[in-house]
């Protein structure tokens, strides 16, 4: 049966459908040998798809990850300017995982993998807004804390308030757990800098109802329970209603 290229290669567990147009456009997919385009249907069991000269076959066993990110990595599979990347952590387990979401280089914490290219989709497309909750380390002005809460612009987008729980604080810095929708580009230290506070370190502590496992030692990742897997399609399912 045809289909269109993006969900054939997201269901491959290559990429999200967004990433997969975005691969197409760069001429790194071809069919039959010749370069696709956007809009181009398949047959994965008849035709011969390429990505970057490597083939691409059917699904593979689905596999579902939980990553302890540490800082100093990019969330990506491969990148240009050489540093690491997760996909150095998760090399051993048993398949081509893709991150979903990202979580910058100085940043730590949960990070999802999966080669469920559905499951990625309905999490990370644009209008679904998934609750990520973060510890974050700051110090600067600590009277602006409230104003992390109120209505606030990042690169043009108005973003939703955030919600802001004070765990510690001194005279010099303070313990933040903030709870953000949207997700975008550093969004935190861009709202922090917006309010005159310096992000020191930023920790994702849950995706949703999923809490980083307090076990995994940072760079440590283990398969997600049957339950946990369950929670995230149901996730998917509700936000593609």
């Amino acid at each position: 049966m045809e289909e269109r290229l993006q969900k054939i290669l997201a269901q491959a567990g290559l990429c999200s459908r967004r990433e997969a147009e975005t691969w197409i456009l760069d001429g790194r997919v071809t069919v039959n040998g010749h370069a696709a385009s956007l809009g181009d249907r398949a047959d994965i069991r008849r035709d011969r798809i390429q990505v970057d000269g490597r083939p691409v076959g059917l699904s593979e066993e689905k596999k579902y990850l939980m990553l302890y990110k540490p800082r100093g990595y990019v969330t990506t599979l491969k990148d240009e300017r050489g540093r690491r990347t997760v996909a150095d952590l998760t090399q051993g387990c048993g398949a081509r995982v893709v991150p979903v979401g990202r979580l910058d280089y100085n940043s730590e914490g949960l990070l999802l993998l999966t080669n469920d290219g559905t499951l990625v989709n309905a999490l990370t497309h644009p209008r679904h807004e998934i609750e990520k909750h973060y510890e974050v380390r700051v110090r600067g002005r600590l009277d602006n804390i409230p104003r992390l809460e109120e209505p606030m612009e990042i690169d043009g987008y108005a973003i939703r308030p955030a919600q802001v729980v004070i765990l510690e604080q001194d005279s010099e810095s303070a313990k933040l757990r903030l709870t953000i929708h949207e997700g975008r580009n550093r969004q935190i230290r861009k709202m922090c800098e917006q309010c005159g506070l310096e992000v020191r370190r930023l920790k994702r502590v849950a995706v949703g109802e999923l809490p980083l496992d307090p076990a995994l030692k940072a760079g440590a990742w283990r398969e997600l329970t049957p339950e946990e897997v369950a929670y995230l399609r149901g996730l998917g399912a509700i936000l593609q209603d």
